[in-house]
């Protein structure tokens, strides 16, 4: 069987990202302002770089940093850093801090729409259907194009009903130029991959042929889509990029241990195991756009068991900037409702409060177990016990063996694990290790990462 990671690029079998949003992280304003002068903000990120390492990551994955209205994803120039965050220089500068570090950079692109203050559609609406750049757009003209007048303003379409947000026609090969040049052109600044936002939102065709094109220059970069649901691997397939995001895993972590429902997780790593057997998915617990793991999870002792289940199943995980010093906050389906959970981050690591440091402390013994187990990156797993409280699984690739023991039960448990050994990491008993009767007590609410 063709090994699952076989499309992507070899350095990404090691890959773990620290991601961040970096508008909201250097606390940038929330508008553009044209007469506003450059803001030298993206140095900030470069005294954080040494808390990434030190927290286990390989790469840094960035949130959009390109000049746009508002929140960066209503994009107004591809190729210039955002002024809020700094110019060419502060990029450069940003990328030779990585690479000094041994840090990938991971760019987050959107090509499914831009704002509305894109040259592009700007010169739509002072040029009308004439405007060279006329065909980028899914356009509407009130009485059709011959009955444009200056002032008339057409109707398009956008995405997902904003109307600040207007979608590109990925039918036009301008815009396929467009975005193929503009995805190689920072890939030849330095950058390692893209983050291809609501990239579901875009037809696979179009993706094939911008990755084909970017892959001819760059073959060592990481293509990854952002996909909520459907089927995985049939957009991979289709598209031509590397992985999707997995949000169906995502979902059924936190779920499953509010609910103590863990025939939930099961299942969904049964389907994880079919993703994983046509592309390494990029696998998280948290990212920009949902409420932080910490608030929402019921109880803070569960924490621990999702990050357990993302750091010892496959794909290629990250984890969001705060979430490793148990950040709170909820995102709410109103203007503004992002700005919980993509909050100022102090000047640097040593101003964060020490009441995190154990989830910190926690987040790097268990990407340090990653690490040490690089296979887990292909993973499958295998359920050995299950009940509603309890869940013991295998996770397994290249000969290599592990054992995870999980309870979100209120009494201490008793639990078949065939083959466990010693405890690799949190608190357990192992009776009979090693042999197939061996067996895994737990404390309540308790966890153990144990060899195989």
């Amino acid at each position: 069987m063709t090994p699952p990671d076989a499309g992507e690029p070899g350095w990404v079998h090691d890959a773990i990202w620290w991601h961040v949003y970096p508008l909201g992280f250097v606390g940038a304003e929330p508008g553009a302002e044209p007469a506003r002068p450059v803001r030298h903000r993206l140095p900030q990120l470069v005294r954080w770089l040494d808390h990434a390492v030190e927290l286990g990551a390989s790469g840094l994955a960035l949130g959009p940093v390109f000049a746009s209205e508002s929140h960066g994803y209503d994009t107004t120039d591809h190729l210039r850093i955002d002024p809020r965050l700094g110019d060419d220089a502060d990029f450069d500068d940003l990328v030779a801090a990585c690479r000094s570090r041994g840090l990938r950079l991971l760019l987050d692109g959107v090509f499914n729409h831009v704002g509305r203050g894109h040259p592009a559609f700007q010169q739509v609406l002072a040029e009308g259907p004439a405007a060279r750049t006329a065909g980028w757009f899914r356009l509407r003209w009130p009485g059709g194009p011959q009955a444009w007048a200056p002032g008339t303003e057409p109707g398009y379409d956008d995405f997902e009903g904003h109307s600040a947000l207007v979608a590109l026609d990925h039918g036009s090969p301008d815009v396929v130029d467009h975005v193929s040049e503009v995805m190689a052109h920072w890939l030849d600044r330095g950058a390692d991959g893209w983050r291809l936002d609501a990239a579901y939102a875009v037809p696979t065709p179009f993706w094939a042929e911008v990755t084909a094109r970017v892959r001819a220059r760059h073959p060592g970069a990481y293509l990854m889509g952002e996909v909520i649901h459907g089927d995985y691997g049939r957009f991979v397939a289709e598209s031509g990029l590397d992985a999707v995001t997995q949000y169906e895993l995502w979902k059924a972590v936190w779920s499953s241990l509010n609910d103590g429902n863990f025939f939930e997780l099961d299942a969904a790593l049964a389907r994880h195991d079919d993703v994983l057997g046509r592309f390494v998915p990029y696998t998280f617990v948290g990212n920009h756009d949902v409420t932080r793991i910490a608030s929402r999870l019921d109880d803070d002792r569960h924490l621990a068991h999702a990050l357990v289940v993302l750091l010892t199943t496959g794909g290629t995980p990250s984890v969001y900037a705060g979430d490793e010093h148990a950040f709170r906050g909820v995102k709410e389906d109103r203007a503004g409702g992002d700005d919980a959970v993509r909050p100022p981050f102090p000047a640097s690591p040593e101003e964060l409060s020490p009441v995190g440091l154990p989830v910190y402390h926690l987040h790097q013994e268990l990407i340090g177990l990653r690490r040490r187990h690089r296979w887990l990156h292909t993973a499958r797993t295998a359920t050995l016990h299950l009940a509603n409280e309890q869940v013991v699984y295998e996770t397994r690739a290249d000969g290599e063996r592990l054992v995870v023991a999980l309870s979100v039960g209120d009494g201490a448990t008793e639990l078949p694990a065939p083959g466990a050994g010693r405890v690799l990491a949190g608190d357990a008993e192992v009776l009979a290790a090693g042999t197939s009767g061996a067996r895994v007590r737990l404390r309540p609410h308790g966890w153990a990462v144990l060899t195989g």
